[in-house]
């Protein structure tokens, strides 16, 4: 199972040095993938959550893709509607070749009203939306004869039964967010009769959990998958591998913005769990 961290791309603390130094650490400390959040226009529902200076993903993973050397690259996620279908399937494909191979395209269909309605994109239609720029993606990758970089993966973004539906209906890894164990669990069982239904194969599981580190445990039914101490987050880990995770993203994101003006707090926290994980012999 490879594990993979999101790296804030936004807030008061986060500047073009700080994202470099993000990105090596990621490296540095042997994780297999590093991923980036989507918003466009940092509206007043946006910047209440994901305050400014926002980086756009592409224009950033291309920049990091230039001072890494191994790590994957993604986005978690992009908000697929928020640009024309051709210009998404043109910069990714753009991306896999300057990167060597190492995009992970990972989209969603977006919440924020007031990003949307800036935008001019009606928000009621932002899954269907979602759908029609999915196949539309797919089809010029497919018509592309110049483009030599690779399959591109897909990871469908979404907790809700639209989102798993959509994963088995595209043949895409299922990149549920934030969860507990408890509700991945009845989530899989959900996704797979699914996708018997639709005589469709399982898709890939590849969850983004929490990474909060406590000195002491943390209990309780609304415990987040990756909070608690080392030991109950590399449990969490494993109990994942065991339901048949391919990939799990770890996000030292917790909500406070303040928090991106002490990234080594994080550093740590991932260092920690790459140290713990090494010994058990997982990675």
């Amino acid at each position: 199972m490879k594990i993979g961290v999101n790296v804030p791309n936004f807030g008061p603390g986060t500047n073009p040095d700080v994202l470099r130094r993000w990105a090596q650490t990621v490296e540095g400390l042997g994780f297999d993938l590093l991923m980036v959040s989507d918003h466009i226009a940092v509206t007043a529902d946006v910047a209440e959550q994901y305050p400014a200076p926002f980086y756009e993903p592409f224009t950033t993973l291309a920049w990091l893709a230039a001072v890494t050397d191994r790590v994957r690259l993604g986005t978690t996620v992009l908000v697929a509607p928020y640009r024309h279908p051709l210009l998404t399937a043109r910069m990714a494909a753009n991306l896999q070749q300057l990167s060597g191979g190492r995009l992970v395209l990972g989209v969603g269909v977006g919440w924020a009203r007031q990003e949307f309605a800036a935008l001019g994109i009606p928000f009621q239609r932002r899954g269907r939306l979602t759908d029609d720029h999915l196949s539309a993606i797919r089809d010029a990758w497919a018509d592309d004869t110049d483009y030599r970089g690779g399959p591109i993966p897909i990871w469908i973004g979404g907790n809700s039964d639209a989102g798993l539906t959509r994963a088995v209906r595209f043949g895409a890894a299922w990149h549920p967010l934030r969860i507990t164990l408890p509700w991945l669990r009845e989530a899989t069982r959900r996704l797979t009769a699914v996708a018997d239904q639709q005589r469709r194969p399982v898709p890939t599981l590849a969850p983004r959990i929490a990474l909060r580190l406590t000195t002491t445990p943390v209990t309780g039914p609304q415990r987040l998958a990756g909070e608690g101490t080392i030991a109950q987050i590399v449990d969490d880990l494993d109990q994942l591998r065991l339901l048949g995770a391919d990939t799990v993203v770890l996000d030292p994101f917790n909500g406070d913005p303040d928090e991106t003006h002490r990234p080594r707090t994080a550093w740590q926290a991932l260092a920690t769990v790459a140290a713990h994980w090494d010994q058990t012999h997982h990675r």
